[in-house]
C-alpha cells in the first residue's frame, strides 16, 4: 500500500515530535529541579536551624533562639517530666533534665545530661542557668560535677517564681532551653484583692527614729503639792472644804478654836496697849524736857520704854504672821482659819467637825494638777539615751491618750536593789486626764537615720519563723523573705531581700498570708 505524504504533512509531524520531546524534557527537568530544591531547602533549613539557633554566641541571640524554639513547638506543652522527677528538655538526640532539689534547707539545681536516651557523664557539657525574677533581678547560676549529675554552685533563693534560660555547650554545639517557674505564687485577682481590702504600697526611703520605750507612772508634781497642817493645836469648828474640790489660793479650808492662838493674840493686844501708853509718856517727857522743866534723863527713859513696847508689838505680830493669821477681833481670839496655800485640788482630807487636832497633823493635801510628773526607771545601759531637756512622748496604757513632755530630771545614782536610775518627765495636764497612779509608756527618741528601703510595719509577717513580705506580681503575690532592721512602729527598715520601688501588700495583708497555705500545699521540688 503506497502512502502519499506531502511536504506539509511531514513538517507537521516533525513539529509534533519536537513539541513532545520538549514537553517530556520539561516535565523531567521540573521533577528533578523540585527534588533538588527540596533537598537544598531541607539542607538550608537544617543549616539555618543549626547556625541560627545553635551557633549564636551573643546573649541577644539567645532570646531569638528561644523564640524560634517556641515557634517550632519545642515547648508548646511545657517540658516533660524526667526520670529523676525534674523538667526534661530534649532537642534532637540531646536531652537535659533540670531538678530543683532541697538540700539542707537550701534549694539547688541538679542537671542530668543524656544522649539517645543514655546518660552522659556530668563533665560532658558545660551548663549554666540564668534566672530572672519578677522584679527584673537576674541571677547567673553555674554548675559543677557532683556524682552522676551537675549541681548548681549557688542556691536558688525562695520564692521560686522566675523565668529561666538553660544554656548548654556540648563540644562545639550549643543548646538553649527556657521555662517559667511559678512555685509558691499566691494567685489573687485584682477584684479579689480589692474586695479583701488589701492595699498596695511601694517600698521606698524614709527617716526612721529609733525609740526607747520605758515604763513609767504618773505622780503628783511635788513642786506643786502641799501637805497642809494647822500649826496650832485646837478643836475643829468648821470644815467647808470637801475632798476633790477645786480651791483657790487663800480660800478657807477649815476653822479651829485654839487656846494657843488666843494667848498669842492676847499678848499682841497687851503689847499694843503698853506701846500706846509708852508713846503718851514719851511725848509728855519730851515736851517737858524741851521746856526745860524735867531732866533729860526722864526723857531718855521714856524713849527707851517706848522702843521696848514697839519691839514687843512687832514680836507678837511676827508670831501671828508665822501662824498665818492676824490679831483677830476681841470676841474671837481663839478662831484660827486654815487656808489654801495655792490654787489646786483637795486630794486628801483628814479632818472632821469637832475633832481635836495637833499642830503638826496632816489635815489636807492639796495639789496643782495642771502639771504632773511621769517617773520612769532607766536601766544603766539606757542612761546615755535620755537627757535633761529632751522632748519625749508619753502614752497611756489603759486608754488611747498621748502627750508630749520634757525630761526634767535624770538621777545620778543607781539603786542597789533595782539597778536603775530615776528619771522624771514634766507633763502638762490642762484637762486632768493624766491622773496620778496611771501607768504609762515613755517613748524617747534615741537615734534618727535615713534608710533607703522601708515598708509599712503591718506588711511584715512571720512565716516559718522568718520575716516575710508579700510582693505584688501579675496575678497575685509572692512570699518574699527579708531581713528587717530598725523600726519606729509605723515603718520598718528592710536590710536585705527587697529593692526600693517594689510593690507589696500593706494593710490587710494578713488576707494574703491566709492564702499562703493553699499555695504551700502545692510546693514541691
Amino acid at each position: 500500500m503506497k502512502i502519499n505524504v506531502n511536504k506539509k504533512q511531514i513538517i507537521a509531524i516533525l513539529a509534533l515530535v519536537v513539541v513532545g520531546v520538549l514537553l517530556g524534557w520539561l516535565i523531567l527537568g521540573s521533577n528533578t529541579s523540585k527534588s533538588a530544591a527540596d533537598e537544598h531547602a531541607g539542607h538550608t533549613e537544617t543549616k539555618g536551624h543549626a547556625d541560627d539557633e545553635h551557633h549564636r554566641g551573643k546573649a541577644e541571640d539567645k532570646q531569638d533562639h528561644a523564640n524560634a524554639h517556641a515557634d517550632k513547638g519545642h515547648h508548646e506543652d511545657g517540658p516533660a517530666k524526667g526520670p529523676h522527677g525534674g523538667k526534661l528538655f530534649v532537642e534532637g538526640d540531646f536531652g537535659i533534665e533540670l531538678l530543683l532539689a532541697e538540700e539542707g534547707g537550701a534549694p539547688h539545681f541538679h542537671a542530668y545530661l543524656s544522649k539517645d536516651n543514655k546518660a552522659l557523664a556530668p563533665n560532658a557539657a558545660k551548663v549554666s542557668v540564668t534566672v530572672t525574677r519578677p522584679d527584673g533581678e537576674k541571677q547567673e547560676i553555674t554548675f559543677a560535677p557532683e556524682k552522676d549529675y551537675l549541681k548548681s554552685a549557688q542556691p536558688v533563693a525562695e520564692p521560686h517564681v522566675f523565668e529561666a534560660a538553660i544554656a548548654v555547650q556540648m563540644g562545639t554545639e550549643p543548646f538553649l532551653f527556657t521555662f517559667a517557674e511559678e512555685e509558691g505564687k499566691i494567685a489573687l485577682t485584682d477584684v479579689q484583692i480589692q474586695a479583701a481590702g488589701v492595699t498596695i504600697q511601694t517600698a521606698g526611703a524614709a527617716r526612721i527614729k529609733t525609740s526607747l520605750i520605758l515604763p513609767g507612772e504618773i505622780h503628783f508634781n511635788e513642786d506643786r503639792t502641799a501637805h497642809v497642817v494647822p500649826r496650832l493645836a485646837g478643836v475643829v469648828q468648821a470644815v467647808p472644804a470637801n475632798l476633790g474640790q477645786q480651791v483657790k489660793k487663800g480660800q478657807v479650808l477649815a476653822v479651829i478654836a485654839s487656846t494657843d492662838l488666843s494667848e498669842q493674840r492676847s499678848e499682841l493686844l497687851s503689847a499694843q496697849k503698853r506701846m500706846a501708853l509708852a508713846r503718851i509718856t514719851f511725848e509728855r517727857e519730851k515736851k517737858l524736857w524741851q521746856e526745860k522743866i524735867s531732866a533729860e534723863q526722864d526723857y531718855l527713859q521714856a524713849q527707851q520704854a517706848l522702843r521696848e513696847t514697839e519691839i514687843a508689838v512687832q514680836n507678837a505680830t511676827q508670831k501671828l504672821t508665822a501662824l498665818g493669821t492676824n490679831a483677830g477681833s476681841s470676841d474671837a481670839l481663839s478662831r484660827f482659819e486654815i487656808r489654801a496655800p495655792f490654787d489646786g485640788v483637795v486630794v486628801e482630807k483628814h479632818i472632821t467637825l469637832g475633832e481635836a487636832v495637833k499642830e503638826d497633823a496632816n489635815v489636807f493635801t492639796i495639789s496643782d494638777l495642771s502639771t504632773v510628773w511621769a517617773e520612769v526607771a532607766v536601766s544603766a545601759k539606757d542612761l546615755n539615751a535620755i537627757r535633761v531637756g529632751e522632748k519625749v512622748t508619753v502614752k497611756a496604757t489603759a486608754f488611747e491618750s498621748t502627750a508630749s513632755g520634757t525630761v526634767a530630771y535624770v538621777g545620778s545614782l543607781i539603786g542597789e536593789q533595782t539597778r536603775t536610775a530615776k528619771a522624771r518627765v514634766t507633763l502638762a495636764n490642762p484637762k486632768g486626764a493624766w491622773r496620778p497612779g496611771l501607768f504609762v509608756n515613755v517613748d524617747i527618741v534615741s537615734d534618727e537615720k535615713d534608710t533607703p528601703v522601708t515598708v509599712s510595719s503591718d506588711a511584715v509577717h512571720s512565716v516559718n519563723e522568718k520575716s516575710t513580705i508579700f510582693t505584688k506580681v501579675d496575678g497575685g503575690f509572692l512570699a518574699q523573705q527579708v531581713t528587717t532592721g530598725r523600726s519606729d512602729g509605723k515603718v520598718v527598715e528592710i536590710v536585705k531581700g527587697l529593692k526600693a520601688g517594689t510593690r507589696y501588700a500593706a494593710a490587710s495583708s494578713f488576707v494574703v498570708k491566709s492564702e499562703l497555705g493553699k499555695a504551700s500545699a502545692e510546693h514541691t521540688h
